[in-house]
């Protein structure tokens, strides 16, 4: 009779982790981050020489590694040495690649795998993909660096055609006759580990066993979760416990069910076996990231229809819903596009200068440059990314250390400023750039002839690195989560995933706080109020406004003096002032005047009625500052040089008269004066926005709100001066 051969049923897991920390995060959260996730990780494998692993690290997180924990260094070489994990590339500083030129793509990703071949001996076959952030042109990139291979997510193949059973394995796709492979991380995996029970991730797997002996699940995802999340640390680690670990039970496991379950690497994958096929995969990011790039009222409504999709089980329709672009967090955070466009202005100027040609001095300006590429503060999520101060300050101090370099460079160290009329924003409108060896001033006449960036040079500073109070999606299941008492305050041991419906908060009280600004926050923003107008309608966004000035646009134009160290661009808009009976007309003029070698500003403002009504108003001069800890030791400010109280940079008030504010900066070392001559009514507050994090809601000191108001009352034909004055030092 015939014998019938049952063959046995096999599948491979490819685990491959990423780790990162963004350029300029504390130092203390490098070494948390480094004790409590990647370190135990590594002794984890260590301890199981069976199990296979693709391990990611960035470079900034490698620099850091390399100065405080060398030894880890030395572990990852023997691990790789014994073929137990292979260590994947990417851009050395995990910038979004799609967003960066095309020479910026190339020189980090080679650095990163020269940096690897260097440390562990090993050429690294496949390349980390930056949030999953995936455009066809990027395989083309990936290819003339040497990489093999990337990773996405199941959705960018989801909307491609294809289902989950397709996944298992890779495929690969080519542009312009590059060829690429690329690999899909599964949802299932992601979402489950380590947060289900190990039993339920290995019966997951062996489900998807099949007795081809080929097929592959494999799991890409954040190795921060391993310990820093929520709650994670002692239920990965059992380190505080008398119980093993989530991930030490997973591994023991996955031993045990060696039989069905084979740990691989994806490089070792691809060499054993042929892609499932060729694909082209559309413009993609992982799914949260399309809710998140999405305006909050839509991505609310993004939300709502997936979750209803989701309960009705119509995974068919829920495939097809797609919602946002990566990119077009450039238009929704305005703050985001200046940073970006500001890192292409200094990547253009420091390519076209170097052509080609790098030396030691050209390696440290691209250094200096593909830091301000890391991609933390150009987009946000659950992650803090733009809202958090001290990563969008580390993208200034870098790119303004670049020009700085490069104006060395080049042997341009005088005392000169120059002036450029530019489309900046690249929105179709000119911007005013006004740059000497001490400052930059970028102004914006379409926008209210304010100024949206203020680079003080020697300290590596944005002075104008501000953000606004704008509404975000999940402001509404915080109030939610108020009201029916289901908030949870830190404290608590229970691990969660950061997608969680559970609402975290770190203090009381955040939803008395939503306040939303109606203007992008910059400086010299022109207001006008009713004369009893309250300080704190204007802090809670609330107030009435009288003119026509502060998002419309002004005509200008600009001076140099023949010395070349003396620049003044004047502003001029005749608008509108509503009076309680009439609409009079009003010629709103102010110069700024830079000099070269003075870390000083002064603007000159006119005002004149163009009217035949006598009118009577508050006029107050908005001014935004960037000012990093709200009640950080030795840094306040004052009213009074000499004898005035020193008030917290948090703190909140108004002033009948004074006639300057002088802010010190511990922490930088730095001072600043702004006076205005005769006495003036002051009002100032702090700027606070409410984001989410993986840690929860959470308050974020953004900077100083300061205006002076003055009392103008003019008839017909009549005009008003004031000089404002800015001193650095």
């Amino acid at each position: 009779c015939e014998r019938l051969t049952v063959l046995k049923k096999r599948i491979f897991l490819a685990l491959a982790i990423h780790n990162h920390q963004p350029v300029g995060n504390f130092d203390y959260v490098f070494e948390r981050a480094c004790r409590e996730a990647y370190e135990p990780m590594i002794d984890l494998i260590e301890k199981h020489p069976d199990i296979k692993i693709a391990l990611h690290y960035s470079g900034s997180l490698l620099d850091w590694i390399i100065e405080h924990r060398r030894d880890l260094i030395e572990r990852l070489k023997t691990l790789v040495g014994r073929h137990q994990i292979e260590i994947m590339t990417g851009g050395y500083y995990e910038p979004v690649l799609v967003a960066i030129p095309d020479k910026d793509k190339t020189g980090q990703i080679k650095k990163l795998s020269s940096t690897v071949k260097v440390l562990f001996g090993y050429e690294p076959q496949g390349a980390w993909l930056t949030e999953r952030v995936w455009e066809p042109h990027i395989a083309k990139t990936f290819e003339n660096c040497g990489v093999g291979y990337t990773i996405v997510d199941d959705t960018h193949f989801k909307y491609a055609g294809l289902n989950e059973d397709d996944l298992y394995g890779y495929y690969t796709t080519e542009e312009q006759g590059k060829r690429l492979d690329v690999f899909s991380t599964l949802k299932p995996l992601r979402y489950s580990v380590p947060w289900d029970k190990v039993y339920t991730v290995i019966e997951w797997l062996k489900s998807r066993a099949n007795s081809s002996g080929r097929r592959l699940a494999l799991m890409g995802d954040d190795g921060e979760k391993f310990g820093m999340w929520p709650g994670t640390y002692e239920h990965c680690w059992g380190k505080n416990r008398d119980y093993t670990g989530w991930m030490e039970s997973f591994f023991c496991a996955l031993e045990e069910n060696s039989d069905i379950i084979a740990t691989i690497t994806p490089a070792e994958y691809k060499r054993e076996f042929p892609p499932l096929g060729r694909i082209y995969l559309p413009t993609a990011s992982y799914d949260e990231m399309t809710e998140w790039a999405l305006p909050a009222e839509l991505s609310k409504k993004f939300k709502a229809a997936k979750k209803k999709l989701n309960e009705d089980k119509d995974s068919d329709t829920l495939r097809f819903l797609k919602g946002g672009f990566w990119r077009n967090f450039m238009v929704k955070y305005p703050e985001i596009n200046t940073m970006h466009k500001k890192m292409l202005r200094v990547s253009g100027k420091i390519h076209r200068f170097l052509r080609g040609d790098k030396g030691e001095a050209g390696a440290a300006l691209l250094d200096s440059l593909w830091a301000a590429q890391c991609n933390c503060p150009y987009w946000h999520g659950v992650f803090g990314g733009i809202y958090l101060f001290h990563i969008r300050s580390a993208v200034y101090e870098n790119l303004i250390k670049a020009e700085l370099l490069l104006d060395r460079s080049r042997g341009n160290c005088k005392n000169s400023a120059v002036c450029e009329v530019t489309d900046f924003d690249l929105d179709g409108r000119d911007e005013i750039l006004i740059e000497t060896n001490k400052q930059n001033f970028y102004i914006a006449p379409a926008k209210g002839g304010a100024c949206f960036e203020w680079d003080w040079r020697e300290k590596y500073f944005n002075l104008l690195n501000t953000l606004t109070r704008r509404e975000e999606m999940y402001h509404s299941e915080l109030i939610d989560a108020v009201k029916s008492g289901k908030t949870v305050l830190p404290g608590s041991k229970k691990p969660e995933n950061i997608h969680t419906e559970a609402v975290r908060v770190k203090e009381e009280g955040l939803e008395k706080r939503l306040y939303y600004d109606r203007n992008r926050r910059m400086s010299f923003v022109d207001h006008f109020f009713p004369e009893k107008s309250d300080f704190k309608e204007f802090y809670k966004s609330k107030f009435k406004e009288l003119g026509d000035f502060t998002q419309e646009a002004y005509g200008f134009e600009t001076e140099t003096k023949e010395s070349a160290d003396h620049i003044s661009a004047k502003l001029y808009r005749q608008g509108e002032l509503k009076s309680a009976r009439h609409m009079i007309p009003l010629m709103l003029e102010k110069t700024f005047t830079v000099e070269g070698k003075y870390e000083s500003l002064a603007v000159m403002y006119k005002l004149t009625n163009k009217g035949n009504k006598e009118f009577k108003t508050l006029f107050g001069v908005e001014t935004n500052w960037a000012l990093m800890g709200g009640n950080s030791e030795g840094s306040y400010f004052t009213t009074e040089i000499s004898t005035g109280k020193k008030m917290k940079l948090d703190s909140m008030g108004e002033l009948k008269e004074t006639n300057l504010v002088a802010i010190h900066l511990g922490w930088l070392n730095m001072d600043i004066k702004f006076s205005w001559g005769n006495a003036a009514k002051l009002w100032w507050y702090p700027v606070e926005t409410i984001s989410n994090s993986e840690g929860g809601f959470e308050r974020i000191y953004q900077g100083l709100c300061i205006m002076p108001i003055w009392i103008v009352a003019l008839k017909p034909g009549e005009s008003w001066n004031k000089k404002l004055i800015v001193n650095l030092k």
